[in-house]
């Protein structure tokens, strides 16, 4: 995947771009993105992939003007348009999937297809989100992860989460990113999109991994229940990091939208 910039009203954006074929926007989740995801690599073998990065990630730098999720979506819509796309594939996980929800609500006929992946924006009363902000590192494995102890060695890079320097450099990238993050979804995730839901008229479909402990799998059933032409497809030996753990379940459960 090779990173390119492009400028927008608010800030440059950097965006991954790579592959061949219809257009797809990827929209990342509250951990950010790398050009070594796993995931990049198996959408890009099947998709002209752009997958942009929110202002605080990566190389990004911050954005004080982009304030709340309406700020925030239509800052993403700005970005497609600036890459001259027109009605890609709107894919997105977790936060990302809040993002691409927010979209194809506020622009329903901008959007005709659309992929959530383990999407925060609601609040079920009966299965409350964990908060991510208050845990500390080496408490997350086990809410994003269906393999804890694989997720734990991916989180780490080839290193120790007790090591000090991990630490140290996790706890920086993570102040920048949630910075961002924060905006969507401290103190819940719920700045109204099931309020909104009903005006998406894309062809949707919800994916979610069976051992989700962050955003439990109840939660696919009211995305489901909430988008009138959607179906949800539940991948087995997942968590919340399901793009991470199961690229290709994923990969297939998009071709539904072909």
């Amino acid at each position: 995947m090779e990173l390119k910039t492009i400028a927008t009203h608010h800030v440059p954006v950097h965006y991954f771009e790579g592959g061949k074929g219809q257009a797809l926007v990827y929209l990342h989740g509250a951990g950010g993105l790398t050009a070594e995801d796993p995931f990049l690599a198996a959408l890009a073998a099947r998709y002209h992939v752009y997958a942009p990065l929110l202002p605080g990630y990566g190389p990004s730098q911050e954005c004080e003007t982009l304030r709340t999720m309406l700020d925030i979506a239509l800052h993403t819509a700005d970005v497609v348009d600036a890459l001259g796309l027109s009605d890609p594939i709107l894919v997105g996980h977790s936060m990302g999937g809040m993002i691409a929800g927010e979209m194809a609500a506020l622009a329903p006929h901008s959007v005709s297809r659309l992929a959530l992946l383990a999407p925060a924006g609601l609040w079920l009363d009966a299965h409350p989100v964990p908060d991510i902000f208050a845990m500390l590192p080496y408490q997350l494995p086990q809410y994003l992860f269906h393999d804890v102890e694989a997720g734990r060695a991916r989180m780490a890079a080839g290193t120790k989460m007790d090591d000090p320097e991990w630490l140290k450099g996790f706890l920086v990238t993570n102040a920048r990113q949630l910075g961002m993050a924060g905006k969507l979804l401290f103190p819940i995730p719920d700045r109204g999109l099931s309020q909104r839901l009903y005006r998406v008229r894309a062809k949707t479909v919800v994916v979610w991994g069976d051992s989700d402990k962050l955003i439990v799998p109840a939660y696919g059933d009211a995305f489901k229940a909430a988008i009138a032409n959607s179906q949800l497809v539940r991948v087995a030996n997942a968590g919340h990091m399901l793009p991470q753990e199961q690229p290709g379940a994923v990969i297939e459960a998009l071709a539904r939208l072909s």
